[in-house]
């Protein structure tokens, strides 16, 4: 992304103020383990509690938007889902919303990325417009369902995301810290109210 004019902090002239800030789970917020259902083996990437700490700081909500389709495949469970997710909630200090499509590719579902639905349930289960929401992900997927939801995509590449997606993607950043800070120098500080870290949080 290109950061907003003007001093460290302050919003450039005409630039959005985000209510929310949705993360992808896997190789976005923690390293990708393929159809992983042992909570033990969560790994936060690098920059990630830090990234969702600044947020709560400046009192944005925060959520996941997540493509499980191991639980369509039959390699997982939407427990073992949820038991991931409750592990990488509390090593992250607690998000706002966790959301996942358990469909297989093919299925013709409306929430699987790059479909809008998860973008839009996390919105709405955050009482937030989704035009005032912002996806952060590693894929174009991601990039996708934030545009069909109306909401703005910003993708952090990593060694699986395509040369073509970086391409095509409108806004990129070279890591997930320097994503957030600037989608941070958009909020104006009179919105600004902490909000308290969950951890152990209950993660949907």
């Amino acid at each position: 992304m290109t950061p907003p004019a003007g001093p460290p902090g302050a919003p450039a002239e005409g630039a959005q103020v985000w209510d929310a800030v949705l993360f992808d789970r896997d190789d976005t917020l923690v390293v990708d383990v393929p159809y992983n259902a042992d909570p033990a083996r969560v790994r936060l990437m690098p920059g990630a509690r830090e990234a969702v700490g600044l947020l709560r700081e400046r009192g944005v909500a925060t959520g996941v938007v997540s493509n499980q389709s191991g639980v369509g495949r039959g390699l997982l469970t939407p427990g073992d889902v949820r038991r991931v997710n409750r592990r990488a909630d509390a090593l992250l200090g607690g998000l706002d919303v966790w959301v996942f499509c358990p469909h297989a590719p093919g299925e013709g579902c409306a929430c699987r990325k790059p479909a809008p639905g998860l973008v839009l349930r996390a919105a709405r289960r955050l009482g937030v417009a989704p035009e005032r929401c912002a996806v952060v992900g590693d894929i174009g997927a991601d990039v996708a369902a934030a545009r069909a939801a109306g909401a703005r995509g910003v993708l952090v590449p990593t060694a699986r995301t395509l040369a073509e997606e970086v391409a095509a993607a409108p806004h990129t950043a070279p890591d997930l810290l320097s994503a957030v800070r600037e989608l941070l120098a958009a909020v104006r500080p009179e919105r600004v109210a902490a909000r308290p870290a969950r951890p152990g949080g209950e993660a949907r």
